[in-house]
């Protein structure tokens, strides 16, 4: 028997979460429920898809295979289900975390625009701790939030921080760590320093910037260490781990963020956009 569209979705859901009780709350159905369509599914695939533990779901090899054609396939099904509609116009005004990869960006703004070429976008791209303000006063309509901890909205995605530095450096652990730091007032500067505070390892400044895109530049030059989301890490660049003497980093959650009385459909289109761009791109686990 094949995998219906159901089955597919709790299973992604599964997967992105790691956890049944927010799949399920993700999917409104009850965990039950999407138990019940998760071993289905595994029946049908003759496999077992994830390893199930204390800390919640974990992908089973098995799992990591299936998970890429999965999210695939659903992003196809969104696509024949829309291929009817009458196109959408209107405006609608988008806040996007500046560390948000120009790969996953470029892929929702790409599929947004050519689906509803009538409707008047506008990006902004900034601090995300700016975003549920501005949503509050009106001034955009959904945003992508993102946070170590608890983020307001709709869960969107989960991905690790990550230390890294220029390819081929190997900084000096008898040297306080030179750092790139983002000048801002927000928890993104804090990530680095009370890290090595808590491991009692040694800083100093030596970049301090506004923009992700120059800390990537501080970073790949060689002058400092640097602290980024992991689908950040390009050319350039590798990633510095506990043998190294770096300690570990919190997971950066993301979440999408909707006005109360934006315009519903344009909000819905944009959202599944993000998400597909997401669910296609090569760091989605």
């Amino acid at each position: 028997m094949l995998p219906n569209s159901e089955q597919l979705r709790t299973f992604v859901e599964i997967a992105e979460t790691g956890n049944l009780t927010l799949a399920a709350s993700r999917l409104n159905r009850t965990q039950s429920a999407i138990s019940v369509q998760l071993r289905k599914l595994e029946q049908a695939l003759g496999v077992s898809l994830f390893e199930r533990g204390v800390r919640g779901m974990a992908l089973s090899e098995s799992g990591r295979s299936f998970l890429p054609a999965a999210q695939r396939t659903l992003t196809e099904l969104e696509r024949v289900g829309r291929f009817f509609e009458e196109p959408l116009a209107g405006r609608i005004r988008v806040g996007i975390p500046d560390d948000f990869v120009g790969e996953i960006l470029e892929r929702a703004l790409a599929e947004f625009s050519v689906r509803n070429p009538e409707v008047e976008t506008v990006v902004v791209s900034s601090c995300a701790s700016r975003y549920p303000e501005l949503i509050g006063a009106g001034e955009l309509d959904v945003a992508v939030c993102s946070g170590p901890g608890e983020v307001p909205g709709e869960f969107l995605m989960s991905e690790p921080t990550v230390w890294c530095c220029r390819d081929g450096m190997t900084p000096d652990p008898s040297h306080p760590v030179p750092l790139a730091l983002l000048d801002r007032s927000c928890w993104w500067p804090r990530i680095p320093v009370d890290a090595l505070d808590a491991v009692g390892k040694e800083w100093r400044k030596a970049y301090y910037g506004s923009s992700f895109e120059s800390l990537v530049s501080a970073v790949r030059s060689g002058l400092a260490v640097g602290v980024l989301p992991r689908s950040c890490i390009g050319p350039g660049l590798r990633v510095l781990g506990p043998e190294e003497g770096f300690p570990s980093l919190p997971v950066s959650n993301r979440s999408i963020l909707v006005r109360a009385g934006a315009p519903s459909d344009l909000v819905s289109a944009m959202a599944a956009a993000l998400r597909n761009a997401w669910r296609s791109s090569p760091w989605a686990e």
